[in-house]
């Protein structure tokens, strides 16, 4: 996630290398692990929601997809015989339900490495 060329939050989790910056814009590199539990989960949710059919870019038409002002989400999900790559502008406004959609998949990512991050702390 990221607003311009450069993605300020990346999450990678074949390595759990994750990159954020935190609320006083400092760059946090820490390496949070998925459980299996929640790989699964966030699989299912994708086919669920269909993140197969997405178009590779859910932007407005003549959206600038470096633009330093509105926000950019990139996820990919990497199988070992395909894999998959939306690119999420959240000003998107063309058709609301696949903006729902990409926003409720973005967000069920975000709380589930959010959620493994806090259970390290504890």
């Amino acid at each position: 996630m990221g607003v311009g060329k450069t993605l300020a939050n990346t999450y990678n989790s074949a390595t759990g290398d994750y990159e954020y910056l935190n609320d006083k814009d400092s760059l946090v590199k820490t390496n949070v692990k998925l459980r299996k539990n929640d790989m699964i989960y966030l699989h299912s949710k994708a086919n669920e929601l269909g993140l197969w059919n997405f178009p590779e870019v859910i932007a407005n038409s003549n959206a600038d997809l470096n633009s330093p002002r509105i926000l950019r989400y990139e996820i990919q999900f990497n199988y070992k015989t395909k894999s998959k790559k939306v690119i999420y502008m959240t000003d998107y406004n063309e058709i609301p339900k696949l903006r729902d959609v990409a926003a409720q998949m973005q967000k069920l990512i975000a709380q589930s490495i959010n959620d493994a991050e806090e259970a390290l702390w504890e």
